[in-house]
């Protein structure tokens, strides 16, 4: 009943208006009621980059809790437009961390490869990978906290450099030095211990 009487009093409201009131209340039904002349445009372009019915319709909710957070911080002179921009920009997003997350186990198997490197010569993993699946968590647990943190949050959940940044509050050239740092770190902490046992 409220989404109706709140219909009936904006539906003659330009989108401006309705940013604008939106803008000044924070009032969702009238962010809605915007959102909803325009989510034929959201859902055709996010299936167009998608290429999937269930992703573009979670695209279709996320894109609408991204305007609560965006709309406030912009200048927007033509709603229609800005709002194809923004999905646009969040299919991309989307599709690039995906695809990162993909590569991302692969590379984390590389990336054990590159810790226990010493010069040219090379562990044999295959033959190796309780003894060193232990020694990366002993050196990971050796690492400082914000180190540890970033590496376990990176390679074990992951996670992004950005949702990274977000979860710790740091800026994401922190999270990338850190996570560079523990790398290093962990690459020193292995060849260490794998020489005291050898």
């Amino acid at each position: 009943m409220a989404l109706s009487i709140s219909w009936n009093k904006h539906k003659d409201s330009s989108d401006a208006d309705l940013v604008n009131k939106f803008r000044d209340s924070g009032d969702l039904e009238v962010l809605g009621l915007l959102y909803e002349r325009y989510m034929y445009l959201v859902y055709g372009v996010a299936l167009k980059y998608l290429q999937n019915r269930d992703d573009a319709k979670d695209a279709v909710t996320s894109i609408f809790e991204k305007l609560i957070i965006e709309v406030p911080k912009h200048d927007i002179d033509n709603f229609k437009s800005w709002l194809h921009v923004l999905t646009k920009n969040f299919c991309l997003m989307k599709l690039r961390a995906d695809k990162s997350s993909s590569l991302r186990h692969e590379n984390w198997q590389n990336e054990q490869i590159i810790f226990v490197e010493s010069h040219e010569e090379m562990h044999p993993l295959d033959e190796e990978d309780a003894v060193l699946n232990k020694l990366l968590q002993e050196c990971i647990n050796e690492l400082k906290d914000q180190q540890q943190e970033c590496i376990k949050l990176f390679y074990f959940e992951n996670k992004s450099y950005r949702e990274i940044s977000s979860s710790l509050k740091l800026e994401e050239k922190k999270v990338k030095s850190f996570i560079q740092n523990g790398k290093r770190n962990l690459k020193i902490c292995i060849e260490k211990k794998d020489g005291k046992k050898s």
